[in-house]
Order: C-alpha cells, then structure tokens, then sequence
C-alpha cells in the first residue's frame, strides 16, 4: 500500500452522486418564503393573549378621553357594503357627510365613505368635502375567488369612476394552501393597477386559524405591496379582535425597523361599541406609537361606530349617519 493511500481516505463516488441529487431535489425558496425567515413567526398563544389582556387593563383608562374619541370619529370609514344598498341610500350618506362641517364644525369630518364600486361615480360627483377619500372595495370583494382578469378590470374601473383608495382581499386559499408566491402575485398585479392609489389588504383574520399565520399573511401582503393591511371584510363569523390587531401591529413594527416603509392600519369587522375602538387605539399607541396615530395610516372600518362615537363626544344619543 503507498504512502498516499494510507494518509487519503476512499471517497465513495456513489455517495457523491447521491449527496448531488439531494442537493438538486431540494427545491429553491421564493422571495415570501426567504422574507419570512427575517420574521418571528412561531408566535405563543398565550403570551400574545397574557400581553394584549395587560395592555388593555393598564393602558386603556388613561385613553378614555374626549380628544380621543374625536381623533377616533375622524378616523372613521364610514361604510355600506349590503346586498340592499341602493343608489338613493348611498346618496343619502354622502350628502350626511357633505353637511357634517356646517353641522359640528368643531369636529372632524370622517376619514372615507367606503362603498361598492358600482356606486364610485355617483360618490364622486356629490362629495363636495376636501379630505374625504372614497373608499371601493375590489377584486371580488368579499371572497377574492375570481379570476384575475375579473380582479383586475373591476379595479381599474373603480379607480377611473373616482375611487381614492381600493380596499382588497389576499386569496385566502392560497395562503393556506401554502402557495404564498400565487397569493403574493394576485396582491403585486392589483397594486400595479393601483399604482399611487393607496391599497388595503384585507387579511381575513378569523379565518386564517392560528396566530402565526396572522403574522405571515401579514408580513407577506406588506412584501406583495400592501399600503395598508386590514382585518376583515365583516362577513366572516370573526371580524377584528384585539389579538388579531396587536400581532398586525407588531408586523407592521418590524416590518418597518426592517425596511423603513410606513404601513397603516384598518381594523375593520365586528367594532359594535366605543370601548372596541379605544382598544384598538391603545394597542396601536403601545405597539406602534404616535407615528401611527393620524387618519392616514390609522382607519376604522365600521357602518355603526360612527353615531356611537358622536354620541359619547356630545354626550347625547344621536343617528347622524
């Protein structure tokens, strides 16, 4: 046996072969899985309920307070998306909305009036009050299950009828068939119609069955392009709870002390009373800070808050809207 035999060990060029193969089998990670990775996504249950409940007891009294709840009003979207909606009920609102300032010029206008697109046009000609955006909600509002050349022309028409904002939802089942490159695509091709129009992703937390997946969803829309990312479209069973905002916020955070991109916030779905909105607003003010604390980057998606807010803010029962 020679010297160098001895000193070399025999490498098994079959082994080599087969550690080659297994190296080609494994497949390439796409741009969302590899964003992913720079994220804690393997949440705790229990600690993000144990830290949302501690927020809550001891943030939430000190912003029970009047300017709040203005700020909060002029956050408001104030929406209709029913089946019913006519042209003379959408009419109706828009000219509420027209008449508020001469009403209350003490307070706030609302932020938007969100409706279908198919009444964009008519919004468009009788809002006579700057600062009021028109929100539509496109891309086969609520389900997003339609093909995406459906998606697309109902965006661009909503958009050239005079919508200011386009509120759409991720394909849910995408996301949790794990085909997050499909869902982020269906996400990246609306915002290319967009272009500047600021566009909401609606997650549709309820659904998405655990608090990790919140995180990705989350993370992964503000990745495919989203301005801002929304809880819910509000005819699920879940709208928006504490938790599902709190774990939104905390992506956002990180999502910013990553990239340096500010996105908002619009929890949406299920807001019935005051306390729902100044909880959110509390978990927005610890989470996030006063940087998020303007109308543009935070929204509230409700058809009923709106008079319930007025009402605590002038101390009388009121049906304005």
């Amino acid at each position: 046996m020679s010297y160098r035999s001895k000193i070399e060990p025999t490498i098994d060029p079959r082994k080599l072969n087969e550690e080659e193969k297994n190296k080609k089998k494994e497949p390439e990670k796409s741009k969302y899985d590899q964003a992913l990775e720079k994220y804690n996504t393997n949440l705790n249950k229990e600690e993000v309920d144990r830290e949302v409940k501690r927020i809550i007891t001891e943030k939430l009294e000190e912003n029970d307070t009047p300017e709040v709840k203005k700020f909060l009003f002029g956050s408001v979207e104030l929406t209709s998306l029913h089946t019913t909606d006519t042209e003379e009920g959408i009419l109706a609102m828009t000219e509420k909305i027209n008449k508020f300032y001469a009403d209350y010029p003490e307070l706030p206008h609302v932020a938007a009036i969100c409706v279908y697109p198919i009444f964009t046009e008519l919004v468009a000609k009788s809002l006579e009050i700057d600062g009021v955006e028109i929100t539509n909600v496109c891309g086969n509002f609520p389900s997003s299950q339609a093909r995406m050349e459906v998606k697309i022309a109902e965006t661009s028409l909503a958009i050239a009828d005079g919508a200011t904002n386009v509120d759409i939802v991720m394909p849910v089942g995408k996301f949790l068939s794990g085909d997050y490159e499909g869902m982020c695509d269906d996400i990246c091709e609306l915002k290319e119609v967009c272009k500047d129009i600021p566009m909401k992703v609606i997650l549709e937390t309820g659904d998405l069955g655990s608090y990790s997946n919140i995180k990705k969803a989350a993370i992964l829309a503000m990745y495919a392009g989203a301005n801002y990312i929304k809880t819910s479209t509000g005819k699920e069973k879940v709208g928006a709870t504490p938790e599902s905002v709190y774990i939104m916020c905390q992506a956002i955070k990180e999502y910013y002390d990553t990239t340096g991109i500010q996105i908002g916030l619009k929890p949406a779905g299920g807001m019935k009373t005051v306390k729902d909105a100044l909880i959110y607003y509390t978990i927005v003010k610890e989470v996030l800070g006063k940087k998020w604390l303007t109308n543009e980057w935070l929204r509230l998606g409700t058809s009923s808050l709106a008079n319930l807010l007025l009402g605590e803010i002038l101390g009388k029962e009121i049906k304005y809207f």
